[in-house]
């Protein structure tokens, strides 16, 4: 079955919205019905679908996640022992853990079958610039 990396840039915490990517990749790939897979390969950012009409929400869930889990430069994450690669390090592995590292996207009749308000972003948990790689897989039955 047909596949493809998506690679992302990333230039701090955030989201970042690939959806027109995978758009492309389905539109040039998929057969009429299948099961789009996204992955992505890292331990310190993660995969969202989430609305993508008000940038509101994206800075919502970035101060979100900040206030949930915060810096080991923080005291309330003095317990923490992964640090010697930053203070957003082991934050971010948390992050990650929250939320997933792999989706799954129903295609049919050749269209992934989002919602209308409904984005796909990779959530950067870091706060240096990364080059990202996303997995992309369709499956069927054909």
């Amino acid at each position: 079955m047909p596949h493809h990396i998506v690679k992302l840039n990333t230039h701090g915490q955030g989201l970042y919205e690939f959806t027109y990517d995978v758009k492309q990749f389905v539109e040039e790939h998929a057969p009429s019905d299948a099961l789009l897979t996204l992955f992505v390969r890292h331990t310190s950012c993660s995969l969202l679908v989430q609305e993508n009409a008000d940038s509101e929400v994206q800075s919502d869930m970035k101060a979100f996640f900040a206030r949930l889990v915060p810096p080991t430069s923080d005291p309330s994450m003095s317990y923490l022992r992964h640090t010697y690669e930053g203070p957003d390090d082991m934050p971010a592995h948390i992050k990650a853990a929250l939320t997933q590292t792999s989706i799954g996207i129903p295609v049919i009749s050749g269209q992934m079958v989002l919602g209308t308000w409904q984005g796909i972003y990779l959530f950067e948990h870091r706060d240096r610039p990364h080059n990202r790689q996303v997995v992309l897989h369709l499956t069927s039955e054909a």
